[in-house]
């Protein structure tokens, strides 16, 4: 565990005294530039640089008291699995008498980055991220200017900003045994891009369990990249795992969603699951459990991993910590056929 001391945030009054005017006029060139003369408007704005100063939009509104506001950015706040660790947020943050603000990257670093300029504006206490990308470095400069910053569902990369993650190496292994012991020798793996870091892991962990268990991962795996990471995403990769020649026995889905619209092709194209094709989901969600063919799928704690973000993040230290969670395959009806 390491401690670091992030700068203090500009205030307006620290630019008002870099830029030698009145707080008045440097209010006046964030809202009012018209009425600041072209010189005094640059040297303001000089300072504003300088300062890495953020105009806090919701102190314009609420002029007493302390805002306790966290924001959190998740890839997508439609997939049930993001809709829960954002239930564990916002359960923890309510017990500290905070709110929540938010928001879907759709695995764009664009967007992301509008909505991390949006909440520092809002005046937020610090953000929750699942970064869109490898690369961290913008949140480190977050950081650096006094946002307390927690990655999430994703381990540093970093040892300056806190993470809570699961182990998704040890969650596919695992699953890539349970096929293997059932007697697959040829598993299709529908996954997203490797630069999702989720993505990534989980193909190394089915090539590692492969390997392990003494088979060739490029005679044995068939990895098939999906544009989208939900049952559209899954309904066109099966159809390209079903038109192979030599036509695997099971299919590893990268998430719950995926798996939907794999079974929903399955059942479609008349083969049954799963004698003609075994299924494995990834995240467990709520509805895993409830399909017509009850789906085996990877558990992840998803209320804990967004419960223990916001303890990290409201941790009154701002140490740096980061945390692992230990995923759990759960087996169901889609690969044994029993109840």
């Amino acid at each position: 565990m390491t401690t670091t001391a992030p700068r203090r945030r500009a205030s307006i009054s620290d630019v008002a005294r870099l830029a030698k005017v009145s707080v008045g006029t440097v209010s006046n060139v964030l809202n009012r530039p018209d009425r600041v003369s072209p010189t005094t408007r640059e040297r303001v704005l000089a300072a504003i640089d300088d300062l890495a100063f953020v105009p806090n939009g919701s102190a314009r509104q609420l002029r007493a008291g302390t805002i306790t506001t966290a924001g959190a950015i998740v890839l997508d706040v439609s997939n049930p699995f993001f809709t829960d660790v954002a239930r564990g947020i916002e359960d923890r943050l309510e017990e500290a008498d905070y709110t929540l603000m938010l928001a879907s990257s759709d695995e764009n670093p664009e967007r992301e980055a509008r909505y991390l300029r949006l909440f520092e504006e809002h005046g937020v206490q610090g953000v929750m991220v699942v970064p869109a990308t490898p690369d961290v470095e913008h949140l480190e400069t977050l950081r650096g200017r006094g946002l307390r910053v927690v990655l999430l569902d994703r381990p540093s990369p970093v040892d300056t900003l806190s993470s809570v993650a699961v182990d998704d190496r040890a969650g596919a292994a695992a699953a890539a045994r349970h096929l293997v012991e059932l007697g697959h020798e040829r598993i299709a793996f529908l996954n997203g891009p490797h630069t999702i870091r989720q993505c990534a892991d989980r193909s190394a962990g089915l090539h590692d369990a492969l390997v392990e268990l003494g088979l060739d991962p490029d005679r044995a795996l068939v990895e098939i990249t999906i544009p989208t990471l939900n049952a559209d995403g899954g309904q066109g990769g099966t159809e390209q795992v079903l038109a192979l020649a030599d036509r695997p026995t099971a299919t590893m889905c990268v998430n719950d969603l995926t798996a939907l619209g794999a079974l929903r092709t399955l059942r479609a194209a008349g083969v049954p699951v799963p004698s003609g094709m075994a299924v494995v989901g990834y995240d467990d969600v709520a509805f895993a459990g409830e399909l017509a063919t009850p789906l085996t799928s990877v558990r992840q704690p998803t209320h804990q991993l967004g419960h223990r973000a916001a303890d990290l993040l409201l941790d009154p230290d701002d140490a740096v910590v980061q945390v692992t969670f230990q995923p759990e395959l759960v087996v169901r009806e889609s690969t044994t056929g029993v109840g």
